[in-house]
């Protein structure tokens, strides 16, 4: 059952009032480095219900007189081809639509970074263009010694190579298509460049998982290491915090690791480092906008779920992820969870087994379970998107779609576009289901409850079709499969 257990208007305005304070804190200059999506962040939407996907972004159309953007990306992931595994665009595109993504929205985007920087064909062709784009691209290199040679990395043989990237706004966005592009070291070379310059900026992280003030082992921050399992990051109590202020506050491992090698630049670059952990160098305040402890914790276990069934899947189309597989598979362990706790994977697989042929399962927002089995004319995904339009528009059960309407696309598949299988997919019976709305009551009103399946949660005994698994994505269901 969907409920909502986050406040997303307080956490607008709780979050933009934070980073002015931090702005303040420096003085009036703030590098702010954004982990995470600034937008589509279906991830929070997903553990958070009541997390908008877009948040992140209103919240900074908030402060959008104050802000601007800079777009970090690493010259080596150009070279590689690098893709966005949720968008399947690689990151050199992805930068050109965040940036219209952002403008489109009234955001200014400065200029693009590129780290790690070589000159090569494909980075040369990416900056001719941002030129033609009119977008201002700046330089960072690789430094020998770095990250640990802090001699080295805080002088004019390290951050001194960089371009200074110029800079009109007193908040600072350093973004990116994803992790590992360099936004960590873009802000502390500006930082350099500015003290040289008499400017005594900050800097500070946005990053909503893990979150720092709730458990360690609650389910949220348990989905964010779920969320992670390929990259193999691990969530810990911040030792610095601890030892500090005597306060259990979580962090991850990687900002831990880094933290020493920060602390010790800002001590070159400033005389002081004004953080005394990695938890004092965030802002976010998402813990404290759970309203409904209950019910983000349990989405949270279903994410976790719905990860383990993906990698399993992933697996079977070729991903070497044994090791994905494992950690999920201690991350359920540690959640008190199995599969079996996600209601959907039960009730699909108890029809499979009774018709011995694949089987799908929809529970609705309201915590109904709507099944649907494997016929001659639908698939069991399509059966079960009908009868839960139906159950939603009050139909009895009912055929809402005549024979004769589906009997010439079933031709059109096998006679003339080379399909074996004459049974509908998904979007096919949708149209069905359209073409019945013109004359049919019953169908215009099924019809109608589309945007009422979102949020529901679905799941397959058998993998699914691209078609099948896209227009499932497209009304909002979330959705698992088995790996057979």
């Amino acid at each position: 059952m969907y409920k909502i257990g986050f406040d997303n208007d307080k956490y607008l305005s709780m979050q933009s009032e934070r980073i002015k304070e931090r702005i303040a804190e420096f003085g009036g200059k703030l590098y702010l480095e954004f982990g995470g999506k600034l937008f589509d962040d279906y991830h929070a939407s997903r553990v958070l219900p009541g997390f908008l996907p877009d948040s992140k972004l209103q919240m900074l159309l908030q402060l959008k007189d104050k802000a601007e953007i800079v777009v970090v990306i690493s010259a080596e992931d150009i070279e590689k081809n690098k893709i966005r595994g949720d968008l399947g665009i690689t990151y050199d595109v992805d930068v050109f639509r965040l940036i219209k993504a952002f403008e489109e929205r009234g955001l200014f985007v400065g200029s693009v970074c590129l780290t790690k920087y070589t000159s090569t064909p494909k980075v040369k062709a990416f900056e001719e263009k941002l030129k033609n784009a009119n977008i201002k691209a700046y330089h960072h290199y690789l430094i020998d010694g770095y990250p640990n040679n802090i001699s080295k990395i805080v002088s004019d043989e390290g951050y001194g190579k960089n371009d200074y990237i110029e800079t009109e706004r007193e908040l600072v966005i350093i973004t990116a298509p994803g992790p590992g592009s360099g936004k960590m070291a873009t802000c502390l070379s500006q930082l350099y460049h500015e003290n040289k310059r008499g400017i005594k900026a900050g800097y500070a992280k946005f990053e909503t998982f893990p979150i720092w003030n709730i458990p360690l082992n609650h389910p949220v921050n348990i989905a964010y290491e779920a969320a992670t399992a390929d990259l193999n990051d691990v969530n810990m109590i911040d030792p610095w915090h601890l030892e500090a202020y005597g306060e259990t506050t979580v962090n991850y491992n990687r900002d831990v690791e880094i933290f020493p090698v920060l602390k010790a630049t800002f001590d070159k670059i400033y005389g002081k480092c004004p953080y005394k952990s990695p938890t004092d160098m965030g802002v976010n305040m998402a813990g404290n906008c759970i309203f409904d402890d209950e019910a983000v914790s349990n989405a949270s276990k279903d994410e976790i779920i719905r990860r383990y069934f993906t990698a399993k899947r992933n697996k079977k189309h070729g991903a070497k992820n044994d090791n994905e597989i494992y950690k999920l598979e201690l991350l359920l362990n540690n959640a008190g969870i199995t599969s079996a706790d996600r209601k959907c994977v039960a009730a699909a697989e108890n029809l499979a087994h009774e018709t011995d042929a694949p089987a799908a399962a929809i529970e609705l927002v309201d915590g109904r379970l709507i099944t649907g089995k494997t016929s001659v004319l639908m698939g069991c995904a399509s059966a079960s998107m009908l009868n839960a339009l139906k159950a939603l528009a009050g139909i009895e059960d009912i055929t809402l779609i005549d024979p004769e309407v589906i009997k010439p696309i079933e031709d059109l598949k096998t006679q003339h576009l080379g399909a074996n299988n004459p049974q509908l997919h998904i979007n096919e019976i949708l149209i069905a289901l359209s073409i019945s709305a013109v004359t049919d009551k019953n169908a215009e009103l099924a019809l109608k409850q589309l945007d009422n399946l979102k949020h529901s949660e679905m799941h397959c005994s058998v993998m699914l079709s691209e078609v099948d698994e896209k227009v499932i994505k497209e009304l909002g269901i979330r959705l698992t499969c088995n790996d057979r």
